[in-house]
C-alpha cells in the first residue's frame, strides 16, 4: 500500500493537471520520443512566447484528471506523451503544428479545444487559420479596395464634368 505522502503528492499532481486543463483554451497531446533535448527546449521556448507550456505527466495521472473533466482520451494514453497547455487558442496550435511538420519524430495525437476533444484534422484546420494580425490585415485590405474603387469612380465623374 502506498504511503499517504505519496498519495497526497499524486492527488496534488492530478489537481494541477485538472486546473491546467480547465484554464487552457487549447491543449495538445503529442508523442515526443526521438526528439533531442535541444529540440524539446526549442519547442518550449517557442511555446513560451505564445503563453503556452509543455509538461510531461504519467499517463495514469493524466487519465485521472481527464476523467474528472469527463474527457475520454484513453485511446491516446499509451507510451510516452507530452501535453501542451495554451492560454490562447490559435497561436500555440500553430507553433506546435509547424514544429511537428519540421520534426518527423514528433507526432501530434489529439487535442482539447475549448473543452471539446479535437482530432488531428481539427487541429490542422485551426493551424491553417491566419493569425489575428493577418486577419486584421485582410480586413483592412478588403475595406481599402472599396475606398479605392470609390475614389476612382469619383475621379472619373469629376473628369467627365470638366469635359
Amino acid at each position: 500500500m502506498a504511503s499517504s505522502k505519496i498519495l497526497d503528492t499524486k492527488k496534488a499532481i492530478v489537481s494541477e493537471i485538472t486546473d491546467k486543463l480547465k484554464n487552457s483554451e487549447s491543449v495538445v497531446l503529442f508523442e515526443y520520443q526521438g526528439l533531442t533535448v535541444s529540440e524539446v527546449s526549442e519547442l518550449r521556448r517557442k511555446l513560451r512566447d505564445t503563453e503556452a507550456e509543455v509538461k510531461v505527466y504519467k499517463n495514469t495521472l493524466l487519465k485521472r484528471a481527464l476523467d474528472d473533466l469527463n474527457l475520454n482520451l484513453d485511446d491516446f494514453l499509451e507510451g510516452p506523451n507530452a501535453i501542451m497547455f495554451g492560454r490562447n487558442l490559435l497561436e500555440p496550435i500553430k507553433v506546435i503544428t509547424e514544429f511537428a511538420k519540421n520534426h518527423d519524430k514528433m507526432n501530434i495525437r489529439v487535442g482539447v479545444i475549448n473543452g471539446d476533444v479535437a482530432d488531428l484534422t481539427v487541429i490542422k484546420e485551426y493551424a491553417a487559420i491566419p493569425s489575428y494580425e493577418g486577419l486584421l490585415t485582410m480586413l483592412a485590405a478588403g475595406m481599402m479596395e472599396h475606398v479605392r474603387n470609390l475614389a476612382i469612380g469619383l475621379n472619373l465623374y469629376a473628369e467627365k464634368l470638366e469635359n
